[in-house]
C-alpha cells in the first residue's frame, strides 16, 4: 500500500532517516513510536507528499485516500460545528455544501434566470449525493460529534466560539468523517477526556482501513495497534504486536545488543593486544598485518542508545491534620444549569481521589471551588489543619517565566537551593545537558507541564490538587510521574484521561453527573479505579465496556 523503500532525509546536522524502509499494509492498525524530535511527524508528513525524502522513495498509490489528523489546527469561523466537519469529509462534503448553495440559488428570485442551469445542476448534484450515501451524513457526523463530547447544543453553534482544545475534536471528525482508505493520527487523544478516548478507541478498532498513529497513551495504543514502527537511530524497526509487546521485545534486543558488544569489544582488545606485543617482531609481521585488516573489515557493533533516567530522591511532606477537606451542602450553577447541588463531601489525610464525571460534569470546577479559585453559590469548603497545598492545571503554564531559561526559572523559585540538586530535579524529567539552557518560550506545551510538576514536587505539599497532569506527557516521563505520586505521602486529589495513571493511583472514586452526565449529586466509591470499573462495568460514567 505505502512504501518506504532506502529513504533519508535531514535538516542542517540533525539526520532523520538513514537508508530506511517501511510498509504500510492494507487494514494495518501501526503505532509509531521514537523519541521527540525523531521523525515521526516527517514520516507523516512524507506520505502526505508535503515534504519530499533527500534520497529513496516514498511510494503511495494515486487512488489512495490519505487522511491526516495533525496536532495544529486550521482557522475555523463562519459555520456551525455540525457544518465545518461535513466540510472536511471529502468528496461529500464539497457535494453537501453545493447543494446547499444550490437550494439557496433557487430561492433567490434575483437569479431566477439561471433556474433551468441551477436545476439541472441540482440533479446532477443530488443523484451522485445520494448515491455516495449523502443522505445519512448528518445523523453519522452528529454521532461521530456526540461520541468525541459535542452535546447538540454545542453541535449547531458556531465553531469559532470553540475553544483550541474543543476545535481540535471538530478538526479529528472531520478526517474520521472522510473515512480515508489509510487514517493519520498524530497524538489523537491529546485534548479528549476518557469518555471520548474510550469512545475514539471503539470507532477505530472497528475501522477496515488502515491507521497509522502516534499516542502517548499506553492502553489506547495497546487495545488498537497490532504493529509498532519505532524510529530508532535512522532506520525504521518494526515489532509485530502491542505497545507492551514492543517493550518487551525491545529489552531483549537491547540485552542482547549489549552482550554482542562486550564480547565484540573483549575480542578487539585480544586482538589489539597480539598486534602490540609482535608489531615489532619480523616472523610475526605477516600475522600482525593480517590481524590488522581483519579488524578493519569488522563492523563494529554500537551500544544502544537508551533515554536517561535520572533518579531524584523526593522529599516527604510535612503531615497534615486528619481531615483534610471538608464539602458542604456545596451548590454551584452556570446560568440556568445547575452543576453541583447541596454536595456532602469528605476527604481524609492519605486518600487519593480520582475525580470522574463526562465532560461538563463540573470536575475542573469541584477541584477550582477546593483550592479557592471559584467561589461556591451556596455552602462552604473547610480546608483542615497544617494544609500545604500544591496545585496543578494547563493555566499553571502560565506562571512560568518565557524570558528565562529552565535553570534560572528553578533558581530564583528555590533561591537557597545548592545548583546540583536543582539540575538533578531538572534531570529527573527529562532536562539534561544542554536542555536547562532552554528559554521557556521555546518549550513545548509537554515540557512546560514537566517543569510546573517538578517545582511543585522539590518541597511537596501534603495535599495536591491535579488537573490533567498528564496532558502532552509523553510514556517515559508519564511512568517517571506516576512512579514519584505513587510514594507521595500526602493525600490526593486529580482528573486524569490516562487510565495507568488512574489504575496507579487511585484508593478513592468520586462520579460527578452519574450516567447522564447531569445528575448534579456524586456517587462515591471506596476503592480504587480498578474497583470502580469492575463494579460499574465502565472505564468513565456512561461508557459500557
Amino acid at each position: 500500500m505505502i512504501a518506504f523503500s532506502s529513504v533519508s532525509k535531514q535538516y542542517g546536522r540533525q539526520i532523520l532517516f538513514v537508508d530506511a524502509s517501511f510498509q504500510l499494509n492494507p487494514g494495518e492498525k501501526v503505532g509509531l513510536v521514537g523519541p521527540n524530535g525523531a521523525g515521526k511527524t516527517t514520516l507523516f508528513r512524507m506520505i502526505t507528499g508535503e515534504e519530499q525524502p533527500d534520497d529513496g522513495d516514498v511510494s503511495v498509490p494515486k487512488k489512495l485516500t490519505v487522511g491526516y489528523f495533525r496536532q495544529d489546527v486550521s482557522e475555523m469561523s463562519g459555520r456551525s460545528v455540525l457544518d465545518e466537519a461535513i466540510a472536511g469529509s471529502g468528496r461529500l462534503g464539497q457535494l453537501h455544501h453545493e447543494l446547499e448553495d444550490l437550494q439557496h440559488a433557487m430561492e433567490d428570485p434575483a437569479r431566477a434566470d439561471e433556474m433551468d442551469k441551477t436545476l439541472e445542476r441540482f440533479g446532477e448534484v443530488q443523484e451522485e449525493y445520494e448515491h455516495l450515501g449523502g443522505y445519512a451524513l448528518e445523523s453519522r457526523t452528529r454521532e461521530i460529534l456526540h461520541g468525541l463530547g459535542f452535546d447538540d447544543e454545542r453541535i449547531d453553534g458556531d465553531v469559532g466560539a470553540l475553544s483550541g482544545g474543543w476545535k481540535m475534536r471538530v478538526a479529528m471528525a472531520r478526517v474520521l468523517l472522510g473515512e480515508p482508505d489509510v487514517l493519520l493520527m498524530d497524538e489523537p487523544t491529546n485534548h479528549l477526556d476518557i469518555e471520548s478516548i474510550v469512545w475514539l478507541e471503539s470507532f477505530l478498532k472497528q475501522r477496515t482501513g488502515a491507521l497509522f498513529m502516534t499516542s502517548h497513551d499506553r492502553d489506547f495504543m495497546n487495545r488498537i495497534v497490532t504493529r509498532i514502527a519505532e524510529i530508532d537511530g535512522g532506520e525504521i524497526i518494526s515489532y509485530s504486536g502491542n505497545y507492551d509487546f514492543y517493550e518487551r521485545e525491545r529489552a531483549i534486543r537491547e540485552a542482547n545488543r549489549e552482550a554482542a558488544y562486550a564480547r565484540q569489544q573483549a575480542m578487539l582488545a585480544k586482538e589489539q593486544r597480539f598486534i602490540e606485543r609482535f608489531a615489532a617482531h619480523a616472523a610475526k609481521a605477516a600475522q600482525v598485518q593480517s590481524r590488522v585488516k581483519a579488524l578493519e573489515k569488522i563492523e563494529k557493533i554500537e551500544l544502544p542508545k537508551k533515554r536517561k533516567v535520572v533518579a531524584f530522591d523526593f522529599r516527604v511532606p510535612p503531615r497534615s491534620g486528619e481531615q483534610v477537606v471538608t464539602l458542604e451542602g456545596i451548590t454551584k450553577s452556570y446560568g440556568t444549569r445547575m452543576i453541583h447541588d447541596h454536595i456532602n463531601w469528605n476527604v481524609r489525610r492519605g486518600e487519593r481521589w480520582s475525580v470522574m464525571g463526562r465532560n461538563g460534569a463540573g470536575k475542573s470546577t469541584l477541584l477550582k471551588m477546593i483550592v479557592g479559585a471559584v467561589t461556591p453559590d451556596e455552602g462552604q469548603v473547610k480546608l483542615g489543619a497544617s494544609l500545604e497545598m500544591g496545585y496543578f492545571s494547563q493555566q499553571a503554564l502560565d506562571l512560568l517565566d518565557p524570558d528565562l531559561t529552565i535553570e534560572e526559572q528553578l533558581r530564583k523559585d528555590f533561591p537557597h537551593e545548592s545548583i546540583g540538586v536543582l539540575r538533578s530535579l531538572a534531570g529527573a524529567f527529562q532536562f539534561s545537558g544542554d536542555d536547562t539552557d532552554k528559554k521557556i518560550r521555546a518549550l513545548s506545551g509537554g515540557e512546560k507541564t514537566r517543569l510546573v510538576i517538578a517545582r511543585m514536587l522539590l518541597n511537596p505539599p501534603n495535599f495536591l490538587v491535579l488537573d490533567e497532569p498528564t496532558n502532552h506527557l509523553d510514556l517515559v516521563t508519564k511512568e517517571m510521574l506516576l512512579e514519584a505520586l505513587k510514594t507521595f505521602d500526602g493525600t490526593m486529589i486529580f482528573v486524569s484521561h490516562d487510565r495507568a495513571f488512574l489504575r496507579g493511583l487511585s484508593n478513592r472514586v468520586l462520579e460527578l453527573g452519574g450516567e447522564s452526565g447531569t445528575d448534579p449529586q456524586p456517587h462515591v466509591y471506596l476503592g480504587s479505579y480498578v474497583e470502580y470499573v469492575a463494579r460499574t462495568g465502565h472505564e468513565a460514567p456512561g461508557i459500557h465496556n
